[in-house]
C-alpha cells in the first residue's frame, strides 16, 4: 500500500476512540455533590467535550479562584480515572482503522479537551499509544471546542497543513472546531451524544454509526 504520510487523522477521545461518557457523568455528579450543587443529564449534554475550566464556570459559577477551579477539575478527573482503571475498550471498528491508517503511512494524533493524564491512561489501557505521533490535550490549549485550537496544534505537531488533516469526532462542537480550522471531519454517532442528523447539520463530510464503516480509501476520498 502506498505511503500517505502527507495526510493526517486527528482523533477525539471520548465518544470516538472509547465510550467513557457515563464515567465522566458520574464524576461530575460526585464533584457537584461535594460542592452542594446539582448536575443533570442536560448539563452534561450541553458541556460534553469542553475544557474543565469552562464547564466549571458554566455549571458551578465564576466566583472561584483559578486555584480553586484547578483543584475542582483535578478532583473530578481523579474520580474519572479511578473508574476508568476498571477497564476501557476501543469502540467498534476503531482498532482496525487505526492499524490500517498506520500501515498506509498516515500521521495520527490525539486532539482532546481532556487532561493529559486521562488520555495517557486510556491509551495505556487500550494499548493504542503506538498509533499516535502527537498528543494534544487540555494542557496544550487555552480555548476549548468549537474553537479549532486543539486541532490546529495537532496539525502543527504532525507538521501538516490543516487542509491535509481529517478529524474523527462524535460531538457537534468538535465538528465545528474541525471546520473552523480548515479541516474535514467524520462524525461518529455510536455513543449517541449527538444524533446523526445533528452531526450532518454541523457540517460533517460523512456520518457513520461506527468506524467499521470507514476505510483508508474513505479517508482519502474525503481529503483529496
Amino acid at each position: 500500500m502506498p505511503e500517505y504520510n502527507g495526510y493526517g487523522v486527528i482523533w477525539d477521545v471520548d465518544g470516538t476512540l472509547v465510550d467513557t461518557g457515563e464515567m465522566h457523568f458520574a464524576s461530575w455528579v460526585q464533584l457537584a455533590k461535594d460542592h452542594g450543587k446539582p448536575f443533570t443529564r442536560q448539563m452534561f449534554k450541553d458541556t460534553f467535550g469542553r475544557r474543565n475550566p469552562e464547564i466549571i464556570a458554566e455549571v458551578f459559577g465564576t466566583h472561584y479562584t483559578p486555584e480553586e477551579v484547578s483543584a475542582m477539575g483535578y478532583s473530578k478527573e481523579e474520580y474519572y480515572r479511578a473508574s476508568a482503571k476498571h477497564g476501557v475498550d476501543l469502540l467498534p471498528g476503531v482498532r482496525p482503522l487505526l492499524e490500517a491508517l498506520h500501515e498506509a503511512g498516515f500521521k495520527q494524533a490525539i486532539g482532546s479537551s481532556a487532561p493529559r493524564q486521562n488520555v495517557d491512561l486510556i491509551l495505556d489501557l487500550t494499548k493504542a499509544h503506538r498509533y499516535f505521533e502527537a498528543i494534544v490535550t487540555m494542557e496544550d490549549t487555552t480555548r476549548g471546542k468549537p474553537d479549532p485550537q486543539v486541532f490546529l496544534v495537532g496539525a502543527e505537531k504532525l507538521s501538516l497543513a490543516p487542509e491535509k488533516c481529517l478529524v474523527m469526532e462524535d460531538a457537534v462542537a468538535g465538528i465545528e472546531a474541525a471546520h473552523a480550522g480548515g479541516m474535514k471531519a467524520i462524525g461518529i454517532s455510536f455513543v449517541g451524544h449527538h444524533p446523526e442528523q445533528t452531526l450532518k447539520e454541523a457540517g460533517a463530510e460523512l456520518v457513520v454509526k461506527t468506524l467499521a464503516e470507514v476505510s483508508v480509501e474513505t479517508v482519502l476520498n474525503i481529503l483529496k
